[in-house]
């Protein structure tokens, strides 16, 4: 593969997807809604993931083409591919498509992924897989997986052979072809009549070597109706950390309360809510959870309405947020930095009561105190500072 040659991926959006299509009332399964957008997006936003690719060639039905090249550009303006692209019609068959696509690769494009917009799961590490192969001298590398089935030769209702299983690999896209080498196969099989069910068998029939890289179990094709649960039902629960600070002046303002728990003796706090410095940097990190911002983004301190407001009911609001998110929260790390007062009096009231305001056993929550040995804003005794960590599991569906 020449280093300075152009990986491209001609995306398949073009068939009818019959048997799926009647099922959901005639929406073609390329078009079918998952998680906010429509399958062929999602392939195409991994395309976009893969450090090796550049860009992407997009095939729809032809009566759908200028309808399309508007779907496209309104979701690349939601969620950007952030390289170039093309909208171009399909034809009758599979190979008639690709081929059409192939004819809008740009000539820096030396490499080109084909693949089915049906399989939505296919990784962005299993892409790059190819690319590498294909970066060390193979004109065709194409993804299989183990067949576990026993497969049998039949004629009508009458075996006529139990093929070997240890030699049969089920096939997947995206295949990864040299563009000269692809587009030559097209070529010889419009010029012989082939007809054939994907881009591999045709560089097979043209006496070109095809290599298999490791395929994924999860990188099934959107064909049945049935395949829709595989939808409906993906889920994954993966850890999320979120982390917050806060810091406070000491000054003539609000008494101080650390975790919702007054602090008797302590010095006054200048804030524009009630100043639990604590709570501040804990509602931050739930926020740090799911990507939800900052608090002054969500209680600004020029709002009236967040004039004295307890901390509590801020924290209360984000972690309805959270839970929104589809997060669950499952440990809380809080340390807080002040040379006065002294806070281990108060440490397991306030574990005990942020565990409250969370949902949580106290044995979920810790909280630390600790000084900077007299050195810097807290040191100095000019006011208060605050982190914390939480930890969670967030369901992505």
């Amino acid at each position: 593969m020449s280093a300075s040659g152009e990986v491209w991926a001609v995306l398949l959006a073009a068939g009818s997807g019959t048997r799926l299509a009647n099922a959901v009332g005639g929406v073609k399964k390329q078009f079918l809604s998952w998680k906010g957008f429509p399958l062929f997006w999602h392939s195409a936003l991994t395309f976009s993931k893969t450090p090796a690719v550049t860009g992407i060639i997009f095939v729809f039905p032809p009566d759908q083409v200028d309808e399309m090249k508007e779907v496209v550009a309104d979701l690349d303006g939601t969620d950007s591919l952030g390289m170039p692209f093309k909208v171009t019609a399909g034809g009758k068959r599979r190979q008639d498509s690709v081929f059409n696509g192939l004819n809008e690769l740009p000539s820096g494009c030396s490499h080109v992924l084909v693949h089915d917009s049906a399989r939505p799961f296919a990784s962005a590490a299993m892409m790059s897989s190819i690319v590498d192969m294909m970066r060390n001298g193979r004109d065709a590398v194409i993804p299989a997986v183990e067949v576990t089935d026993t497969i049998k030769e039949v004629d009508g209702d009458i075996v006529k052979k139990t093929l070997v299983r240890s030699s049969l690999k089920a096939v997947q896209t995206p295949q990864g072809f040299s563009l000269p080498v692809l587009y030559a196969a097209h070529e010889q099989a419009e010029k012989e009549g082939w007809d054939v069910t994907d881009d591999a068998s045709m560089v097979e029939m043209a006496g070109k070597n095809v290599h298999i890289c490791s395929g994924e179990e999860g990188n099934v094709k959107i064909t049945n109706p049935e395949d829709l649960k595989r939808i409906e039902e993906d889920s994954r629960i993966l850890p999320c950390v979120g982390w917050g600070y806060d810091v406070h002046k000491y000054g003539a303002g609000r008494p101080m309360v650390l975790g919702g728990v007054p602090i008797p003796g302590g010095p006054e706090i200048i804030a524009h809510s009630d100043g639990d410095v604590l709570l501040h940097a804990l509602a931050d990190a739930v926020l740090g959870l799911f990507g939800g911002g900052d608090i002054g983004h969500h209680f600004p301190d020029t709002s009236a309405e967040c004039e004295n407001m307890s901390s509590g009911i801020i924290l209360k609001e984000v972690l309805v947020k959270a839970e929104d998110a589809g997060i669950e929260i499952v440990h809380v790390d809080m340390t807080i930095i002040a040379q006065i007062p002294k806070l281990s009096p108060h440490r397991e009231l306030i574990r005990k009561n942020v565990a409250s305001l969370m949902g949580l056993d106290k044995n979920q929550v810790n909280v630390k105190a600790t000084t900077e040995e007299k050195l810097g804003f807290t040191g100095e005794k000019k006011g208060i500072k605050a982190v914390a960590a939480v930890t969670g599991l967030r369901k992505y569906s």
